[in-house]
Order: C-alpha cells, then sequence, then structure tokens
C-alpha cells in the first residue's frame, strides 16, 4: 500500500469512527434519558406507536385533549393516577416524548451517514456486515420498546420487567458494538502483547458485569429497589429469610423481590472483588500504561458505582440518584470495554 493510499486509508478511519464515537455517545445519553423515564412513571404516557406522525407532539389545546384522553383509557391512569390533571400529564408526557424523539435522532444520525458511506464506498474494508447488523439491532430496539410499552396498556399499570430488561439490555449491546467498534478505528493498537490471564479476567469481569445489568433491570423493572431500604442488612440479616419462599426455587430469581434486590447486591460485592483484582494486576503486571490507567479507572468507577446504589438504595430511589446509578453502569461498562480493548494482542 502506498504512503498515499495509506493516509487515505487513515482518514477515512478516523472519519467513520468519529461518526460511530457520537453516535454511541448518543445512546449512553437515550440510556439515561430512559431510566429517568422510567423513574419519574412515564414510559406509558403515551398510548400509541407512531414512529413517523409521532414526530410532532400536541401542538394545540384539542390535541393535548386528545392525547390526555388516550391516557386515561390505560390501566395505570384507571389504577395509580386516577384523578390526575393535564398539567401533570404534560409532565410525564413529555419525558416519554424525549426518550422517543431521541430514539428518532440515534436513527438518523447512524442510518443516513452509513447510507452515504455505503454510496461513495467510504466503509473500511470489513466492517459493513457489522455496521448492517448494528443498523439491524437498533430497529429491532424500537420494536421492543415499543412491546415493552404495550405490556402495560392492557390489564397491569406497569410494564413487563422482563420486557424492560430486555429493552435495557438490548439498548447497551447497542452502545457496546458502536463503542468497541469506534475503538478500534481510532486507537492504535499495541506493540507487546498482553498477559493471557489479565484479558481472561477482563473478560470475565465483562461477563459478570453483564449478568448484574439484567439483574439490575429486574430489580428497576419490579421496583425491588423501593424496598428493603437498609444496607448492609436486609430483613435485620445479611442472608434474609424467605429467599427461597417461592416453588419452584427458581422462580425466586425473576419474580421473587427481596431475592432479586439480595442477587443485585451479591453480585455487586463479587463484582467489587473481582475489580480489585483486576485493578491491582491490571496495574502491576501491565506493561502498557494505557491499560494500566483503564484498570484503575474501571475500579475507581466500580468503587463509585457501587457507592451510589447504596445511596440510592437507602434514599428510597429518589429520580436523580437513580438515573445516576443508572448512567454509573453504563459509565463502568465503557471503561472495562476500553481496557479490553487495549488487552486485545497485536494486530
Amino acid at each position: 500500500m502506498t504512503a498515499a493510499r495509506q493516509r487515505r486509508e487513515a482518514r477515512r478511519r478516523r472519519v467513520v469512527g468519529g461518526w460511530l464515537l457520537a453516535v454511541a455517545i448518543l445512546v449512553f445519553a437515550m440510556v439515561v434519558v430512559g431510566g429517568a423515564t422510567r423513574l419519574t412513571e412515564s414510559g406509558l404516557s403515551i398510548v400509541e406507536w407512531a414512529p413517523v406522525s409521532g414526530i410532532l407532539p400536541p401542538l394545540n389545546d384539542e390535541a393535548w385533549a386528545a392525547a390526555f384522553d388516550a391516557y386515561r383509557q390505560t390501566p395505570e391512569y384507571r389504577l395509580v393516577n386516577r384523578g390526575m390533571s393535564l398539567d401533570a400529564f404534560k409532565r410525564i408526557y413529555w419525558w416519554e416524548y424525549a426518550h422517543r424523539l431521541l430514539g428518532r435522532l440515534i436513527g438518523l444520525a447512524y442510518g443516513l451517514p452509513f447510507l452515504y458511506l455505503l454510496w461513495r464506498r467510504k466503509v473500511p474494508a470489513g466492517l459493513a456486515p457489522r455496521l448492517w447488523t448494528i443498523l439491524g439491532l437498533g430497529a429491532l430496539q424500537g420494536a421492543v420498546g415499543w412491546w415493552m410499552v404495550a405490556s402495560g396498556l392492557v390489564a397491569r399499570p406497569d410494564v413487563s420487567h422482563y420486557r424492560l430488561a430486555v429493552h435495557l439490555s438490548l439498548a447497551l449491546v447497542i452502545f457496546a458494538a458502536l463503542w468497541w467498534t469506534a475503538l478500534g478505528l481510532l486507537t492504535p493498537r499495541r506493540r507487546v502483547p498482553p498477559a493471557a490471564f489479565v484479558r481472561g479476567g477482563t473478560t470475565a469481569f465483562l461477563v459478570l458485569l453483564a449478568v448484574q445489568v439484567v439483574a439490575g433491570a429486574l430489580v428497576a423493572g419490579s421496583k425491588a429497589g423501593f424496598a428493603f431500604n437498609t444496607w448492609p442488612l436486609m430483613e435485620g440479616a445479611l442472608v434474609p429469610p424467605d429467599l427461597f419462599a417461592m416453588t419452584p426455587w427458581y422462580a425466586n430469581l425473576t419474580e421473587n423481590i427481596l431475592t432479586m434486590q439480595f442477587m443485585h447486591r451479591l453480585l455487586a460485592y463479587g463484582l467489587v472483588a473481582l475489580g480489585l483484582w483486576l485493578g491491582w494486576t491490571v496495574w502491576r503486571r501491565e506493561a502498557d500504561k494505557a491499560a494500566r490507567w483503564l484498570g484503575g479507572g474501571v475500579l475507581a468507577m466500580l468503587v463509585a458505582q457501587v457507592g451510589l446504589g447504596i445511596w440510592t438504595l437507602l434514599a428510597a430511589v429518589p429520580v436523580w440518584l437513580g438515573t445516576l446509578h443508572q448512567a454509573g453502569a453504563v459509565a463502568v461498562l465503557t471503561l472495562a470495554l476500553a481496557l479490553r480493548h487495549r488487552l486485545q494482542a497485536p494486530s
């Protein structure tokens, strides 16, 4: 490859990497806004899925009255918010509208540049299949979001915590794919191979973190965080009674709010233990300076996130703290993925 061609390829990689990084930041914001939408109990305020016509909010009193009338037919209004004023409805409506509008913005910010890059043949070699996959996941996420909302419009006044877990998990898969791909385009590969056990430890940390994210989504969706607001004890014990009160026993893992919160705590302790080992090992054994700093960053953010979780629990999940805790989870994932990417073997 000639020097001029190498420069063109490097410039192309920077442009595509910068675009993917910008979309990843938007997805990060989407997850945070989604958390605030959930915590303000705004997610069921828009009762239809209108990807095109829904771009515009109600623009006059008649449109607001129609939107409010549609909401008054929902189980949430009848069972939870009966007597709500129009002004109160507008407050929850704007959260859900912002969440959906940001989703549309992400679709445009990803889809239009991608089609342009394909048309101009500027997609780096071998990257097109991955970018098509991310586009497909984004389209699927829109459908999953409505599938989740629809679960709270029929008989129950809230959404299924299983569907919420799928929705959040898929958002983080999309974020991880964007972030990982951007890192591959924007950062140079290391020259010295990393220790295999350090790379394996980081992978194990990411796997445990993924399990914890799903557990946290189940806790959030079932509102288990609003119960047992003490720490370190639950029900007056480190290991509370009735963890397996339901039968079959495994139903407790996803249906018993006591067990779900206990598992979320237990996984957090496991992550801290693994994070301490990982941070110390990377700092002591890694020759790569960037990897050492990332290892320290993962540990520091993890400790902050656990502290946020405890504070959120003790404060009975105020909106701002719960939202910050959800953002903290994405921050830990961001740093852990960056560390794992830095521990890739040289190409």
